[in-house]
């Protein structure tokens, strides 16, 4: 499967939003975001910020608190899909999506939903493939914590870890 649409019948351009493009899967019908830029591990992507805050999760926000719940601005950043083998991170400290990984032009940004989600509003099934695919995904608070560890979390889903193993102590 090419990563190019112009060299195959794979995906239909959405947009174009300066540095990446909503591209539309002609079998799924999902849409995905890509780089249309190289970027370096540890580089920004973008900046965001909340386009509204909500107390109830969905399947477009982003946690950042407890019953804090971000939109995406700009909203095409809704369009990178979860991946067990995450290219991206939401900071929600700084506000700034970062590269995991040096990330070349023409391939599809991922990250790790349940690394801003506690809980998710629709658990579903990954099909990523990866060699580590966890499988169902429900968000952090159902991922024991030798799995979460290989992961770049929010410092939310730090704290709710944390918060986890004092509970844990006490009984």
């Amino acid at each position: 499967m090419s990563l190019n649409p112009a060299e195959s019948n794979d995906y239909e351009i959405v947009s174009n939003h300066h540095f990446a493009e909503i591209r539309k899967s002609n079998t799924s019908g999902q849409k995905m975001l890509f780089s249309l830029s190289a970027f370096l591990e540890g580089s920004s992507i973008s900046p965001f910020s909340p386009a509204f805050i909500s107390e109830k999760a969905s399947y477009l926000t982003v946690q950042i608190a407890n019953k804090k719940h971000i939109a995406l601005h700009p909203y095409f950043l809704q369009y990178i899909n979860h991946g067990c083998n995450p290219n991206c991170f939401f900071d929600t400290s700084t506000f700034q999506v970062f590269a995991l990984r040096n990330i070349a032009v023409g391939e599809e940004f991922t990250f790790f939903y349940p690394s801003t989600e506690w809980e998710m509003a629709n658990t579903f099934n990954c099909y990523c493939n990866q060699p580590k695919c966890i499988g169902v995904i429900k968000g952090a608070a159902y991922i024991p914590e030798e799995i979460l560890k290989n992961y770049k979390l929010s410092n939310y889903i730090k704290s709710k870890i944390k918060y986890r193993q004092r509970k844990l102590k006490r009984a």
